[in-house]
């Protein structure tokens, strides 16, 4: 786990001297929230696809890197690649020796 940096100490700071209030949403801030998380989750659509026992294994390793279901990953990284926020960590795990983790991108 990495150290906290200024900010975060500041807030956990403020925290513990009680600077913080909690605050309750308004009936239409709370109607409003729970509309946008319901259109954000629904998952009303089925999809098949075909991928490489390798592939399939790899996105089973990253899952349980990330502690969740794999399918759920798979769901995760499409909706963040069609909303503009895929942003590749790098992963603890090994390369396989099918090529893809050896590959030199151009550009």
């Amino acid at each position: 786990m990495k150290k906290a940096d200024s900010f975060e100490k500041d807030i956990l700071s403020a925290y513990e001297k009680g600077e913080f209030k909690s605050a309750s949403p308004s009936k239409a801030e709370l109607s409003r929230f729970k509309a946008a998380a319901s259109a954000t989750f629904i998952k009303d659509r089925r999809i098949n696809i075909r991928l490489s026992t390798p592939d399939l294994m790899d996105i089973q390793a990253r899952a349980m890197e990330e502690g969740i279901p794999y399918q759920t990953f798979i769901a995760s990284v499409l909706h963040k690649y069609a909303s503009g926020r895929l942003v590749e960590k790098p992963s603890n795990l090994t390369a396989r020796s099918t090529g893809h983790g050896n590959k030199q991108r151009s550009g």
